[in-house]
């Protein structure tokens, strides 16, 4: 079983990738985006970056999804900005992550392994995708803030960066050929 979270700052392509992903493996596909709440979207779509105060709830019910496809062996994709180290602290271990800025704790639900596909781009080449894109609620001008909060993964987190310079059909083996070695690392 196997939980993918493909994160990285707004237009860098986590939804297309990861719905492709999910779709080529047959796995199930979450949009972070579609479980913020109207309060969140609306302070976006007027400009205003999110503070921690504003992710943490979402966090939390995408660690509860995530839980969930892991107690029914269910393989699963996220798209999800997981910017800060802490955001994916809560997306591995749930609320208890805030307060002790660890994994889970003894006595707490084990750690969910997630293995991280940060894309990773250059900010001009976002900004031009962040053009382009309509209908959105993430306005364009938020990007400098996303590459501000962004904290790019690092050891001992489970991760890969992946360039967005790249092809989607590259994108995808190169993601897979991870996801072969993590199971293999797992078993």
């Amino acid at each position: 079983m196997v939980l993918v979270v493909v994160m990285g700052v707004s237009g860098s392509g986590k939804t297309t990738v990861g719905s492709r992903l999910a779709a080529k493996l047959g796995w199930k596909f979450y949009d972070a985006d579609d479980y913020h709440s109207p309060e969140n979207k609306k302070k976006m779509a007027e400009g205003i970056p999110l503070n921690d105060e504003d992710r943490i709830p979402w966090l939390c019910v995408l660690h509860d999804i995530l839980r969930r496809e892991d107690s029914r062996s269910q393989d699963a994709v996220l798209a999800c900005s997981a910017l800060k180290k802490m955001y994916r602290l809560v997306l591995v271990s749930g609320a208890s992550a805030i307060e002790s800025n660890q994994p889970a704790q003894p006595g707490e639900k084990p750690a969910l392994k997630i293995l991280f596909v940060h894309l990773h781009g250059p900010i001009n080449i976002i900004a031009g995708r962040l053009e382009k894109r309509r209908g959105h609620f993430m306005p364009p001008e938020l990007l400098k803030s996303q590459f501000d909060t962004l904290e790019p993964p690092t050891a001992p987190e489970n991760f890969i960066t992946v360039s967005l310079e790249k092809s989607l059909p590259k994108i995808l083996l190169e993601i897979e050929s991870a996801i072969l070695q993590d199971e293999a690392l797992l078993e």
